[in-house]
């Protein structure tokens, strides 16, 4: 009999000034991929703790050098001291409960609340409710880059009315189900991720929204058809490798929301990519060291 191999989680905790608590909390939770928690402590200072899934001890000790290093390159730009990382172990059962005390209801943009499936929330005349469980390994919303591409999509609904959308690596589904209660009457949602597709269409049916959207590990690549909008809030350099492909996936002046972006190289390298590939920029949106941009195709896409 194969002995199952048990999963727990690395607690880490640090210490660090206002100044860098924005970064710290954003490169812990792209890092983990999960829950950070923020609390203020004293004299201007905050404790950071993120969350790391791990199966086996060199697996946990390669997720601690490796968030040491990143830590303290981070540290360096803000010529801050190499912080002092301090660790624990959590087991899986304990997790299960005790990360879901840092996710709350809240507003996400104007009018859309997420709330987590465990909480209660009075909605606002106005106000559009999305209810997500997001699993263990996977965030709550909450990230910069989200706001950014929800912020965005958003801004494309006003502008109009986008009638088929394509969310690219959909993750627990936020972005496609806000696309559809925006108002998108075809929302096709997909993600290489087995786990995240099970997370995304539990979701979906969680919000009695499963007959509007479309949710596979289907490849951008094997995608038929084309889209008014598209988004992908994932990372830089998946985007410039998919780029063609978006861009072949567009109606003529069609609409691409892209967040999961760093300011300043990687910014300018995602406009000359996209650019160049006859997208131009209609918005550009900034939150700390996060950016969001849309852009639009040419007539003659």
């Amino acid at each position: 009999m194969t002995k199952q191999r048990s999963t727990n989680w690395l607690k880490t905790s640090l210490s660090c000034p206002e100044t860098a608590v924005e970064a710290v909390t954003d490169l812990i939770g792209v890092l983990s991929g999960s829950a950070v928690e923020q609390t203020p402590v004293k004299d201007g200072m905050s404790q950071v703790s993120g969350f790391f899934q791990f199966e086996t001890p060199d697996e946990q000790e390669q997720q601690r050098r490796h968030l040491e290093v990143e830590l303290t390159e981070l540290f360096a730009v803000y010529n801050l001291p190499t912080p002092q990382l301090v660790c624990s172990i959590i087991d899986d059962e304990d997790w299960a409960t005790s990360w879901q005390q840092f996710f709350t209801p809240f507003a996400i943009v104007p009018n859309l609340i997420i709330k987590p499936s465990w909480e209660s929330y009075i909605v606002q005349p106005g106000e559009q409710v999305i209810e997500i469980d997001p699993g263990m390994a996977f965030g709550t919303g909450q990230h910069a880059s989200t706001k950014l591409a929800l912020g965005l999509i958003q801004s494309c609904f006003q502008d109009g009315l986008p009638q088929k959308v394509l969310d690219v690596g959909t993750g627990t589904g936020i972005l496609a189900m806000a696309a559809t209660l925006f108002g998108a009457k075809e929302v096709t949602a997909i993600d290489n991720d087995p786990e995240a597709v099970t997370v995304a269409v539990e979701n979906v049916t969680r919000n009695q929204l499963a007959d509007r959207i479309a949710i596979s590990a289907t490849d951008l690549t094997e995608i038929t058809g084309s889209f008014d909008l598209i988004c992908a809030n994932i990372l830089h350099d998946v985007l410039v490798e998919m780029a063609p492909t978006i861009t072949q996936r567009l109606v003529a002046k069609g609409k691409v929301v892209l967040a999961g972006i760093l300011r300043g190289t990687q910014e300018e390298n995602i406009i000359r990519v996209y650019g160049k590939l006859g997208l131009s920029v209609e918005r550009v949106a900034y939150e700390d060291e996060w950016v969001g941009l849309l852009l639009t195709a040419s007539a003659e896409a």
